[in-house]
């Protein structure tokens, strides 16, 4: 499965749709993990089926190439484009966001696509403005046949480096990095800031 394809797009939605997920509400820790980062105007890049999309600020975007989420992420009454599209759209403007999200993206690519991916949508984001990255844990990385490279800090330290951005804060969420190996959603969290400066 590719996660172009409608199949997956479905996945997603069946995995949100589970019964214990709904009534445990068990996104209310990510949501308010996203929300104390205050992120302010967001685009989130690979939003899915708008997952976060739905708890960042009003006026976030949200772009992914699987043209089935973004179909789903519409019907919610969301803003969401392929990549092509928003490319193409009065929302791609130069630092028009105040932070740019990247969760559950680069473990899906690899290296090199990832740091391509990233350089794509940095310019999209003001200066002094946040990039956050938001990767599984073992346990996680190892629950999806999609996901091809585990990322972790070491790795997202890498990443921010080549790219130019400070790291500003890294952190296991929601609990202690070791649960990792056997808590699925245990995921690391890495905040940058992009330079200031006009450079880069």
């Amino acid at each position: 499965m590719e996660t172009k394809d409608e199949r997956y797009a479905r996945r997603l939605v069946k995995l949100e749709r589970v019964w214990w997920k709904r009534l445990l509400d068990v996104q209310a820790p990510y949501r308010w993990n996203l929300g104390r980062l205050h992120l302010g105007r967001v685009l989130d890049v690979g939003c899915g089926i708008g997952r976060n999309l739905r708890s960042l600020e009003p006026g976030s975007v949200g772009v992914d190439h699987n043209e089935h989420c973004v179909k789903r992420v519409l019907e919610q009454g969301l803003t969401a484009f392929l990549p092509e599209d928003f490319l193409r759209s009065a929302f791609a403007k130069h630092e028009g966001f105040d932070s740019l999200l990247f969760s559950h993206v680069l473990e899906h690519l690899s290296a090199h696509d990832g740091a391509e991916l990233l350089k794509t949508y940095l310019p999209f984001v003001k200066r002094g403005g946040r990039v956050v990255f938001i990767t599984p844990q073992q346990r996680g990385f190892g629950s999806d046949a999609t996901h091809v490279r585990f990322v972790g800090f070491e790795e997202l330290a890498e990443l921010a480096h080549e790219v130019g951005l400070t790291i500003t804060r890294q952190y296991s969420f929601p609990l202690p990095q070791w649960f990792g190996r056997v808590f699925k959603y245990n995921e690391h969290v890495m905040v940058g800031t992009r330079e200031s400066r006009s450079s880069g």
